[in-house]
């Protein structure tokens, strides 16, 4: 997170979702990863990105390359911290929602790196690779 980027709640509970950073003179929507969810927009139109992105993405499986394979992995908790390095992002081996399924729990760093990923359509893994 910079300085200048602009903390963005959802309205219905003010969960953190996001920023609004500026960008000459227009503004920018950045997920909770810290990525770029939109190009420069107007205050309202970033603000509209944000909410149609929400924190749905969260909930969706992910890739974890760890040791030269991909793991199915959730994200558990995203903990942007007050700048690059500070924070974290928590991911397990996912479970299938499952109470006596064994997980291991990862630690990465925020903005996490490019090890970590959306699953794609299809890449059908099981929580062991």
């Amino acid at each position: 997170m910079q300085p200048d980027w602009i903390p963005h709640r959802r309205g219905s509970d003010r969960e953190l979702i996001g920023w609004i950073r500026p960008e000459a003179d227009a503004w920018v929507a950045v997920s909770l990863f810290g990525a770029d969810v939109s190009g420069p927009l107007d205050w309202v139109e970033a603000e509209e990105a944000l909410e149609a992105v929400g924190l749905s993405w969260l909930a969706e499986p992910w890739v974890l390359e760890r040791d030269g394979r991909p793991i199915r992995v959730r994200i558990v908790e995203v903990s942007p911290g007050d700048a690059p390095g500070r924070g974290r992002v928590l991911v397990k081996t996912d479970d299938f929602g499952a109470i006596d399924m064994p997980y291991e729990l990862f630690e990465l760093p925020w903005p996490p790196p490019a090890t970590l990923r959306p699953m794609r359509a299809g890449e059908g893994l099981s929580p062991w690779g």
